[in-house]
């Protein structure tokens, strides 16, 4: 077993990260926080919406097949039910870095996709957000890891 913390580090050494979910209406949506946040830091990000073609001014991708160039790794930050789908194309890829974006809620953590990515060789991180582990994590984003480890919503361990 790996430790969240120890993981999540290893996840944002990746340079080029996909996030799923990113909405054409940013106002309230995490996947919008991470993708902006990840952008403003420097990271190429792709944003992944079948359903617009362009988010947060940006282009988006209708699914990770379609990114030129690929990615190392992939926030999942849509419905529970569609991460299943998502970790067998990042296995496809042979991407092995997947975070599934959690907050309060369910977010989009689903334990089958989960258990299923770990079976192929992916390091999934079930729970939490790429901002409460980056260094330049904001406040919020830290106390909110804190209280959310504590309450398991984000696993000490992967």
């Amino acid at each position: 077993m790996t430790t969240t913390k120890d993981a999540a580090s290893e996840f944002l050494t990746s340079r080029r990260i996909a996030v799923t979910g990113v909405s054409h209406a940013p106002k309230g949506h995490g996947s919008n926080a991470v993708y902006t946040w990840l952008r403003d830091k420097g990271y190429e990000v792709f944003a992944v919406n079948p359903s617009v073609g362009e988010v947060e001014g940006d282009r988006s991708y209708p699914d990770l097949h379609a990114i030129p160039g690929g990615v190392e790794a992939v926030v999942i930050a849509t419905a529970p039910q569609r991460a299943q789908g998502t970790m067998e194309e990042a296995a496809n890829l042979g991407i092995e870095k997947v975070w599934m974006h959690r907050s309060f809620g369910a977010g989009s953590v689903s334990t089958t996709a989960a258990d299923w990515g770990r079976e192929h060789g992916i390091t999934v991180i079930d729970g939490g957000c790429p901002l409460m582990f980056h260094a330049e994590g904001d406040k919020g984003h830290k106390f909110m890891c804190k209280v959310l480890t504590w309450t398991g919503k984000v696993p000490r361990t992967v």
